[in-house]
């Protein structure tokens, strides 16, 4: 009885890890493509403003998406069971903001094809507070313990790899080298960091939808503060110029785009852990890389040495990141990572049963999606809000390639249908 009960546990933990597989490579493709707006640092406006627009996009998109996916009966009721996560909720957003706005930077400094690669070294970050925290790599086997630091080591070594190309590099970014590799570290440092509200959220029976939904908050509050404090105060230009009216629209796609990407992200999150969702999910590097390539032609005007590097950089990291990511779970990693979830319910009084089936990817907050009015007005205004900016928007003056613009685009909705299909037929998006 105990043998076949075991087995059914494995099984769930199985089903768990595939879904979480597909979810951080839907996420992948999804983030790579969101930086693609910050192009517009290029067209005046600050990066402070840029993130700013993006994370007004980001707020209407995590209230829209998880209001169609689920209704807001559904996360109301999800965020009433945890209340004691809505604080590291909001400090997870407030992360998030400062990081993203260090990106900015980094791109502005460095171009998207360079800063994709650098920031992606949260996946050690993540690696660390993953084992510290939560156990996972705890009990793991001798040949997924090596898949964990030879993936490790070789994200650093393309990280400075990458990190060299550009400084040596001729191309019009090579001036402001320095400063753009730092702001991508910093980025990398609260983007691995952001992630441990996410695990403790989720090894708690939260439903990423949820979760969500307060993590805007501390972006928008975030966001606002650091305009206000740093770049120019009520005075600032996003807030008067009638010049960056039409850039607005973009950067709120943008951010849409990028909570598209970060769903999923927080679905690989929670069933696949830490130390796995982020090496997995920072694929997105090489569709960061195919938009800055492809699209922007950001390499267009760089010598064979300077591509060689940047290419051989990208590849170690994403060869860095598949070792780590393959390292699947064996029983006894799942036991330590079991422990870790009773010491959450032990702390706050949760339910275990409750807890674990959430994280074997089974559904635990059981009533039916009904959708009140308020659902229907919160669609709808965020309509408004993407036609009204939609009416002012101009395409920007960026040198583009269409034909590959169509088939990056074309990907992303492959993606999303993919993973989306696989989450909502295992547990409905729970």
């Amino acid at each position: 009885m105990s043998t076949t009960k075991n087995e059914s546990v494995m099984v769930s933990f199985g089903k768990a890890h595939i879904l979480g597989v597909a979810s951080a490579l839907a996420a992948g493709v999804w983030l790579g493509a969101a930086e693609a707006p910050t192009k517009l640092v290029n067209s005046g406006l600050s990066p402070f403003a840029i993130s700013l627009c993006m994370v007004a996009g980001v707020f209407t998109a995590r209230w829209t998406l998880p209001t169609l996916l689920k209704g807001t009966r559904y996360v109301f009721a999800d965020l009433r069971q945890n209340r004691h996560l809505l604080l590291n909720a909001i400090l997870a957003g407030m992360l998030w903001a400062v990081a993203n706005t260090l990106t900015v930077f980094a791109i502005r400094d460095v171009g998207l094809t360079i800063a994709f690669p650098l920031w992606n070294t949260n996946s050690l970050v993540g690696l660390l507070w993953g084992r510290v925290l939560f156990g996972e790599l705890k009990g793991a086997s001798t040949k997924n313990i090596i898949k964990v630091v030879a993936g490790a080591f070789a994200i650093v070594a393309a990280a400075i790899l990458l990190g060299f190309s550009t400084i040596q590099g001729s191309g019009p970014h090579a001036s402001h080298a320095v400063a753009g590799i730092l702001a991508a570290a910093g980025a990398s440092l609260l983007w691995g960091t952001m992630y441990v509200p996410y695990r403790k959220a989720y090894i708690s029976g939260m439903n990423p939808l949820s979760f969500v939904t307060v993590f805007t908050i501390g972006e928008l509050i975030t966001c606002f503060a650091l305009v206000l404090t740093l770049d120019g105060g009520t005075h600032a230009a996003i807030f008067h110029s009638p010049e960056t009216k039409h850039l607005i629209f973009w950067l709120f796609l943008g951010g849409f785009v990028w909570v598209i990407g970060d769903l999923f992200q927080q679905f690989a999150t929670k069933y696949l852990g830490i130390g796995r969702a982020i090496p997995l999910s920072n694929t997105n590097q090489l569709w960061g890389l195919a938009w800055g390539a492809l699209v922007f032609g950001e390499l267009a005007h760089a010598n064979p040495p300077h591509r060689l590097l940047v290419i051989a950089g990208s590849l170690v990291m994403i060869a860095g990141a598949v070792a780590v990511s393959t390292a699947v779970a064996t029983e006894r990693e799942n036991t330590s990572i079991n422990d870790a979830l009773l010491r959450e319910c032990c702390r706050y009084g949760l339910d275990y049963d409750r807890a674990i089936q959430s994280l074997r990817g089974t559904p635990t907050l059981i009533r039916k999606d009904t959708r009140a009015w308020w659902d229907y007005a919160i669609v709808a205004a965020a309509l408004g809000i993407f036609v009204y900016l939609g009416c002012y928007a101009r395409v920007p003056a960026l040198a583009m390639n269409y034909p590959w613009f169509a088939v990056l685009v074309s990907i992303l909705i492959a993606a999303a249908l993919w993973a989306g299909r696989g989450l909502w037929k295992a547990n409905r998006f729970s």
